[in-house]
């Protein structure tokens, strides 16, 4: 039997929903799609331009996502009803990623068609199913989500420079939103909102996996390209632990220290808006490792460069206002980490790829190594350290 913090039994109590359903989990597959196309779309055409077109995507996806994360939080998936309203928004959803690679050009109008329908199941089951309060807060935020989705429909009706703008206005809308109606209506349960972010993290991460695999394809497997196959394995795992070892943990404690109604607003700062820029981080590393994985002995362009180094950057960028929007100890230690390995990048460029990438994992892994050992040190660690861990490793070093 375990047991429950008092926030759970007061959720549980009100018929929340503690941790994550398979039904969520199911649905987060369309997420692996989601940014398996988002790659794809940067590495067809790397540069700039690719790069706020990605970014301006999964921001208008990635608000409309994380509010089915709000979604489920309030109103659990335990009848027919909600189940089927969320896998009609699962298929709005993938309607999305399809539209993903010609969003800008020929299925702009398959994009708006899937946000906006997207926007409508969200805003239904909200308002249908969820407790008094939270149908108060989608009353009034759910007017401006209403806007931005018809910015995107308009966008995708409209060709050329209108469809930058029109869908550039809407991801201000939905940015700003929070800001602009009052959403202390929202219950966040803890456990579960921070379970299901940290799920999407996971399933972002494995999409540079699939990357290391997609880069291969039709390649004789060779000892070197072993080797470049273990570092971008390897880098993945220190992106994996930059988070999961300590801000996966603290982060819900600080939450789970305030009182409920002031949860909202450094909850979607944390996890909206922070972990926004830390998921574009992960797309950009795994369009980087797509583009040099199998090409290690040759000098990377500067595209890809950019992208692997910047991609891991903006990672910890990501972190960055994670840690600060929280008030989690070493923020700006995540600051100085994304400054030096996005200094990584012309290694590469003038080098050759493996190396840009075994002395980025390098630099990273030194700035998690020292972030844990500091942490460790002032008794802060969490499930994967500890201090009594520490102590332990640190009796068995032989004397002198």
């Amino acid at each position: 039997m375990t047991s429950e913090t008092p926030s759970e039994a007061e959720d549980r109590a009100e018929g929340g929903q503690l941790r994550a359903s398979t039904l969520e989990l199911f649905f987060d597959l369309v997420f692996v799609f989601t940014m398996t196309q988002l790659t794809h779309s940067f590495t067809h055409h790397p540069g700039w331009a690719a790069l706020g077109q990605v970014a301006l995507m999964f921001g208008i996806i990635w608000w409309m996502y994380s509010g089915y994360v709000w979604l489920t939080n309030e109103v659990a998936p335990d009848n027919s009803s909600r189940r089927t309203l969320l896998l009609i928004g699962m298929f709005g959803f993938f309607v999305l990623a399809l539209a993903i690679p010609g969003a800008f050009t020929g299925s702009g109008l398959a994009f708006g068609l899937g946000y906006v329908l997207v926007n409508t199941v969200h805003t239904v089951l909200f308002a249908v199913s969820g407790g008094e309060s939270s149908v108060r807060a989608i009353r009034a935020i759910g007017p401006i989500n209403a806007l931005a989705a018809g910015l995107v429909l308009a966008g995708g009706l409209i060709h050329g420079w209108p469809r930058y703008v029109l869908w550039g206005l809407a991801f201000a809308v939905q940015v700003s939103s929070p800001y602009l109606v009052d959403t202390g209506g929202f219950v966040l349960r803890v456990a579960h909102y921070c379970e299901r972010h940290g799920l999407v993290i996971i399933v972002a991460l494995g999409e540079s996996v699939v990357a290391l695999g997609a880069g291969l394809s039709g390649r004789e497997i060779t000892v070197g390209l072993t080797a470049m196959v273990a570092l971008g394995l390897t880098l993945v795992y220190v992106l994996w632990w930059a988070y999961f070892g300590l801000d996966d943990e603290h982060g819900e404690h600080a939450l789970e220290a305030l009182p409920g109604p002031a949860r909202v607003r450094p909850g979607l700062l944390a996890y909206g808006y922070s972990i926004y820029v830390l998921l574009v981080g992960i797309v950009m590393t795994a369009a980087g490792i797509s583009m040099t994985i199998a090409h290690g002995n040759e000098s990377a362009s500067t595209a890809a460069a950019l992208a692997l180094s910047g991609g891991v950057a903006l990672y910890f960028l990501g972190q960055f206002g994670f840690r600060l929007s929280l008030r989690l100890a070493r923020a700006r230690l995540k600051l100085i980490a994304a400054l030096a390995v996005l200094a990584t990048a012309p290694i590469g460029m003038v080098w050759v790829a493996w190396g840009q990438l075994a002395i980025l994992i390098v630099v990273a892994y030194a700035f998690v190594i020292a972030d844990d050992i500091i942490t460790i040190r002032a008794g802060e660690g969490g499930r994967y350290t500890s201090r009594s861990r520490y102590a332990a490793r640190m009796n068995r070093r032989p004397a002198g």
